[in-house]
């Protein structure tokens, strides 16, 4: 039976989402990963779809309302019929989660760690836990029973509630308690000689009745709703309703985000009175209604290694992977050989120590005058904060382009904003109602009467912790041409000037689409001609309508066309007449793919970008972007071997078919197992 969500050559953006997403959970099962490992992935999984229903779904709620007859461009499906798909996908999608998490308990109990539940535990566990309950739960615990004079709770959206269905006096009433996420997430029950721990979930489920002395209990149940967490936060917005302080806006909008109207409940199973009662109270149907069969927070899988035995623990994780050798050595300046040539890092198999010693040592070199960044994601103990922070008080001309609306990041971001103005640094908020999505880094020295340009160009967030996990390519670039364009673009945030033409830089919402598809029917007109032509591309979506009917318009004039797109693909290639010079794969691995680069052409012929941006229309329409050339053959070269070591992967990869399922893929003349972040870990970035 066809998919309501595949229609020609088009694939549903969300319907794609979740197929990635069920990937992820292919790697909790995955046994070639190790144990612990596998329990990330889980973990991972579980979060990435409260993410989704929060914000994709919430999205798609609103859309509902404001136009429900309205239909998506490619399936021509209405949100409602998107947001009942979804559902249905997601149920069987969390059963399967399910027995993930029963076989990963299993071999957890092996290895040494029993995770125990409520009904597991013996007589005296049972009391140990019951005395832990009383001492260090219920003090955190704030139990109501709801009445006239206590009448129905708001539920916070992603917080755990106890409630049960309480009768006194043959009246039936309903007790409810918020369960504060400041608990600790586990409880090591002591003695035996496996570790054995519960969950605060399960302690409450076990002895939460108690609280309610003198009340039958008929039934109970813990609930979770999640809110929608889709919110539109304009400067136009916040000249009219906050004085023209747009932080102090998006304050407001951040604090209500935990208030909005519920997309989704999440229950135990069996109590069908309280899932009534509640579904009516937050209005919502019972078709969003989803069983919960053990957990609702797994966040706990993530740090099981301080709680699994010492000895068993190197073989239940990743092997240790440092850095490859810094492109330039320690003790070496980095600002000097970027001026004498390009120098190019690969997360997170380069560390971003190099970039943090760029910017160290810009803030104290006489000879710069300005360090100009955007910000859209920092760890939290930020050393690039640090760095600017002392070129501000070293004299440097320290501008900050700061998005406030990078979503759940808003409050860090608010955070550093502040602790950047107050070091002197000159603090920006985006780009009218344009999202900065760019990742750049403009250095301008004064040395004589010479102007300079240091150039830092990525494609992911300036933030150590994250460069250590994703995969991301950066340039560092004393190029005149892209120190100019980099100069004129932050001149341009400043004024909101959206118009301005760029000599190398690919910049949206202006230029970097229509740079893009220039490059593409460049390489139709050279197939037309009969002449080689290529599109090689890496990217995390793929979901523009325009770029995709380009691309299949040059997969029909015979270019050859092959992407590695981590999520979401809305293109499905391989369909005869139409897309069969279409590959597409997916890697999904210990790393998380981050990377955009775009190759057009091979040889002399070649132009290849690396880019902050997915071809999705909200990055090329809506946010400000960059896409810049690798001017560097040396280092074209390298991203070029990356590419082609990718789409060798027969590992962790998975190939989009024409039916829109993703399959191991296949080659009989390659006998060798090829995983491409493994190769790359080892310094291998050609086949």
């Amino acid at each position: 039976m066809a998919s309501p969500f595949i229609k020609d050559i088009y694939v549903n953006r969300e319907y794609s989402w979740m197929l990635f997403n069920k990937r992820v959970l292919d790697q909790a099962s995955d046994n070639t990963n190790p144990l612990l490992e596998r329990c990330k992935f889980l973990s991972i999984f579980h979060s990435n779809f409260d993410e989704f229903f929060m914000v994709r779904v919430g999205s798609l709620t609103n859309d509902a309302k404001i136009d429900p007859d309205a239909r998506e461009n490619k399936t021509d499906l209405t949100a409602k019929q998107q947001i009942d798909g979804i559902f249905k996908c997601a149920e069987d999608y969390f059963r399967a989660a399910d027995g993930v998490y029963v076989k990963l308990k299993k071999e957890l109990s092996k290895a040494g760690l029993k995770i125990k539940t409520g009904a597991e535990l013996s007589d005296k566990q049972r009391a140990e836990c019951k005395r832990y309950f009383e001492e260090h739960i219920l003090p955190l615990l704030s139990p109501m029973v709801l009445d006239a004079k206590h009448p129905m709770i708001r539920f916070e959206g992603m917080n755990c509630y106890m409630m049960f269905e309480l009768t006194k006096s043959d009246r039936l009433m309903y007790g409810v308690m918020a369960i504060s996420p400041k608990l600790p997430r586990v409880f090591k029950i002591d003695g035996g000689k496996k570790t054995v721990v519960i969950t605060a979930e399960e302690l409450i489920r076990t002895f939460g009745a108690s609280v309610f002395d003198g009340y039958e209990i008929k039934s109970q149940a813990m609930l979770r709703v999640t809110r929608n967490a889709d919110f539109d936060a304009s400067v136009d917005d916040a000249d009219i309703e906050r004085d023209f302080d747009f932080s102090k806006f998006l304050k407001k909008k951040v604090e209500l985000r935990g208030a909005q109207d519920a997309v989704r409940l999440q229950i135990d199973a069996g109590a069908d009175g309280i899932r009534a009662f509640v579904l009516k109270a937050i209005n919502l149907k019972k078709s969003h209604c989803i069983t919960v069969k053990h957990c609702f927070d797994y966040k706990f899988l993530m740090s099981l290694g301080a709680l699994v035995p010492a000895d068993a623990l190197p073989a239940l994780k990743y092997k240790s992977a440092p850095p490859l050798r810094p492109p330039v050595p320690q003790g070496a300046s980095v600002l000097e050989a970027a001026l004498d040539n390009d120098i190019f890092m690969a997360y997170p198999f380069d560390s971003m120590d190099t970039l943090v010693r760029l910017i160290d040592e810009c803030a104290e070199d006489s000879r710069v005058a300005s360090i100009k960044i955007t910000i859209y994601r920092l760890d939290s103990r930020s050393r690039i904060v640090d760095a600017l922070k002392k070129a501000s008080e070293h004299g440097k001309e320290v501008t900050v382009v700061i998005e406030l609306c990078a979503r759940f990041d808003e409050e860090n971001n608010l955070h550093f904003a502040e602790v950047l103005r107050e070091a002197g640094c000159t603090i920006i908020y985006g780009m009218g109602n344009y999202k900065v999505h760019s990742k750049i880094i403009s250095v301008v020295l004064a040395d004589g009467g010479d102007i300079r340009y240091i150039t830092h160009l990525g494609t992911g967030n300036y933030n150590e912790q994250t460069s250590k996990l994703y995969t991301d390519l950066n340039i560092i670039t004393s190029d005149e041409a892209i120190g100019r364009d980099a100069v004129a673009f932050f001149r341009n945030i400043a004024i909101c000037n959206t118009e301005h033409k760029y000599e190398k830089l690919l910049i949206a919402p202006k230029t970097l689409k229509s740079g893009i598809i220039e490059y593409i029917e460049r390489e139709t007109q050279k197939a037309k001609r009969g002449e080689k032509a290529k599109i090689y591309a890496k990217m995390n979506s793929l979901t523009d309508k325009t770029i995709i009917n380009k691309l299949v318009a040059a997969s029909r004039a015979g270019v050859e066309i092959k992407l590695v797109v981590r999520g979401i693909c809305c293109l499905l290639p391989k369909v005869a007449g139409k897309t069969e010079n279409i590959s597409v794969i997916s890697i999904v691995g210990r790393f998380l793919e981050h990377s955009r680069i775009y190759c057009f052409g091979d040889g002399d012929d070649r132009a290849m970008f690396i880019s902050s941006a997915d071809l999705m229309t909200r990055n090329t329409d809506k946010r400000v972007e960059i896409a810049t050339p690798v001017l560097d053959k040396n280092i074209a070269d390298r991203i070029f071997g990356m590419l082609t070591v990718m789409f060798a992967d027969n590992v962790k990869a998975r190939e989009l078919t024409c039916k829109g399922s993703y399959v191991t893929p296949t080659d009989d003349c390659t006998e060798e197992s090829i995983d491409s972040q493994e190769r790359f870990l080892k310094g291998k970035f050609s086949l």
